[in-house]
């Protein structure tokens, strides 16, 4: 059996990962540059930010994907190379996560940016060959499992679980992002999501980026309402950003606080809980600590 599914049939609790980008900008990534450029002109400095993640104690780290279906990376001078891009994304995790035994890793498949018709230019075709393309390369550098992550229409997102789901049979993990309090910008709610994903045959179902950390936990709580047991991914951002005088973001919400936060989610009904945009590898440990706490 998959080792992502073996695990959570017999009752784990997963750490994830925290944020790429913005921790990248921290790094010296410059405004505009796609963190899956780095995958070709500096790749050492993804290794290190996954090094750290599986350092602070993550069970799951994700691959730097998320923006690298062809679609996506069009304005990229590497959109010729995008199957590769993939293909180093997951090979570059892999190495991070063979530091500790049992880390696994998630290929991360985000929007297009485009809105499928009739809401915008995108057929469902494209969206289709799109992601099938991104998954198989994914699913070829080694990943354990996939998540469609910071997804907002229903749409979207069933294009990429049944592109996926046409080139792997590894688990898919399907998440949303509801920036609009519990509601997605397109006014999904949490119980539609896991109505439809659940019958698609997804491993777990889930939220990450979006507002507040108060707003995740109802989130996770209407899921868990929606279909009791059912594995729940909880990804919130370290609290609503605010901007120096230097117009950088700053979050205030502490690693302490970002593992309470993980407790509440699990006693909610998440089985994988982590970090989005804002949180550090030090947020990272502080989840990956409480989640071992409940031991």
């Amino acid at each position: 059996m998959n080792k992502f599914l073996e695990r959570l049939n017999a009752g784990a609790v997963f750490s994830a990962d925290g944020a790429t980008g913005t921790n990248l900008q921290k790094m010296g990534l410059k405004p505009g540059t796609a963190p899956e450029d780095l995958l070709i002109d500096n790749p050492e400095i993804l290794l290190q930010l996954a090094n750290s993640f599986v350092a602070a104690g993550s069970d799951i780290i994700l691959t730097c994907s998320f923006g690298g279906t062809r679609l996506r990376m069009k304005g990229s001078k590497y959109v010729e190379r995008c199957v590769e891009i993939n293909t180093r994304a997951a090979e570059l995790a892999r190495k991070a996560a063979s530091a500790r035994e049992g880390v696994l890793v998630a290929g991360s498949i985000g929007p297009t940016g485009l809105l499928i018709k009739p809401l915008g230019p995108l057929t469902a075709e494209e969206a289709f060959s799109t992601y099938a393309e991104q998954a198989k390369a994914l699913a070829e550098g080694g990943v354990d499992l996939f998540v469609v992550e910071t997804m907002f229409s229903i749409d979207e997102a069933s294009a990429a679980f049944d592109a996926i789901r046409s080139v792997s049979d590894l688990p898919i993990v399907v998440s949303f992002s509801y920036d609009r309090g519990v509601r997605t910008m397109m006014g999904t709610k949490p119980a539609q999501v896991m109505k439809i994903y659940q019958e698609k045959g997804a491993a777990a179902v889930g939220a990450n980026c979006g507002t507040t950390l108060e707003n995740m936990e109802k989130i996770v709580q209407e899921y868990a309402a929606t279909a009791p047991g059912f594995p729940i991914w909880a990804k919130p951002n370290a609290g609503m950003p605010r901007t120096d005088e230097n117009n950088a973001a700053i979050y205030d919400v502490t690693p302490q606080q970002m593992g309470e936060a993980a407790l509440r989610n699990i006693a909610a009904g998440a089985r994988i809980v982590g970090g989005c945009c804002g949180s550090s590898p030090e947020h990272v440990a502080g989840i990956a600590s409480a989640v071992k706490s409940r031991a």
